[in-house]
């Protein structure tokens, strides 16, 4: 029905919005999950996760979010692959507006729309991703043990990137385009102290080769124009998280980077829209994060909905 109106729409299909579906579907809520790509989320673009509690040896990222996807769809989760445009308040309902014309009226929104990390466009970059281009150390580290690779930013999380690497490669390389790092004055000195960091300063990535993984990064010094090639096994871009808000601007409050700004219950400043996962202003991007956001913004949206049916258990 094309009109009909949703208790809830879960916008984004990554592992907070699938987890927000399971949830909804077990609480016997109507809902219905809004999906622009393919579920799984930007925990696809790492090849392995091994921090996943109750997966204890290394598993495709591939592999689990299906699992996830599955599990939402027997227990009959509803999945449509438009892009959300707007969000329209019409007293007590949403109307979620898509690319596609499609309109969604609903009681409850949770938004789950992840992120996108921040793209260099270097040649090579998307040919390698999950083949040594990496935008997650936390998730990837691990895969590149005893290995040189290189770290590409000089903020707060690039250092954080570099700090967690040597914990298992033999070398970073952490290129940045100045002459100096705008990080935490605390993480710079981690970083100087650290035997296994080394920093190429004034420098950009041109070309990021190899065949069927990486094998090196073509620098060019910025200063001087010259290019050097820098042998590694992977490199890990930081330069930053763009969070896929762009449809909600003006509606939403968020912070300056664009991140949803939410009370303690993942309730934003309208009522009875919720927030979850990457696309929210939290302290850790992780899959087991988004996991149990989503439940909470599925339980928090559940009473909500009570609440406008009439129906809360008091």
């Amino acid at each position: 029905m094309r009109n009909k109106t949703y208790d809830l729409v879960i916008i984004g299909a990554g592992p907070a919005g699938l987890t927000a579906s399971i949830y909804a579907q077990r609480a016997r809520l109507d809902a219905m999950v809004l999906e622009r790509l393919i579920p799984g989320g930007q925990i696809l673009l790492s090849q392995r996760i091994e921090n996943y509690p109750g997966v204890p040896l290394p598993v495709s990222t591939k592999r689990l979010m299906e699992k996830m996807h599955k599990q939402a769809e027997n227990l009959g989760m509803k999945l449509e692959q438009v892009e959300a445009k707007g969000i329209e308040l019409d007293e007590e309902k949403k109307i979620i507006h898509t690319l596609s014309d499609k309109k969604f009226p609903t009681l409850a929104v949770i938004i789950a729309s992840g992120t996108e990390p921040s793209k260099l466009g270097a040649e090579g970059e998307a040919t390698f991703v999950g083949r040594g281009v990496s935008y997650c150390a936390t998730c990837d580290a691990p895969f590149f043990k005893d290995q040189e690779v290189m770290v590409v930013g000089g903020g707060d999380t690039a250092l954080e990137e570099a700090l967690h690497l040597v914990k298992f490669v033999s070398k970073v390389y952490l290129v940045h385009r100045r002459g100096m790092l705008r990080a935490e004055k605390i993480l710079q000195e981690r970083a100087f102290r650290n035997p296994k960091v080394k920093i190429i300063w004034r420098s950009a990535v041109n070309m990021i080769y190899g065949d069927s993984q990486v094998e090196g990064v073509n620098l060019k010094n910025l200063e001087t124009g010259k290019m050097k090639k820098v042998p590694c096994s992977g490199v890990f871009i930081s330069v930053g998280l763009k969070p896929n808000t762009e449809f909600i601007r003006g509606l939403i409050e968020c912070d300056k980077k664009g991140f949803v700004k939410t009370r303690a219950n993942l309730e934003t400043n309208v009522p009875g829209i919720f927030a979850c996962g990457d696309v929210r202003k939290n302290l850790l991007k992780q899959v087991v994060v988004a996991c149990g956001e989503g439940a909470l913004a599925a339980v928090s949206a559940e009473k909500y909905i009570n609440k406008v049916k009439g129906i809360e258990y008091k």
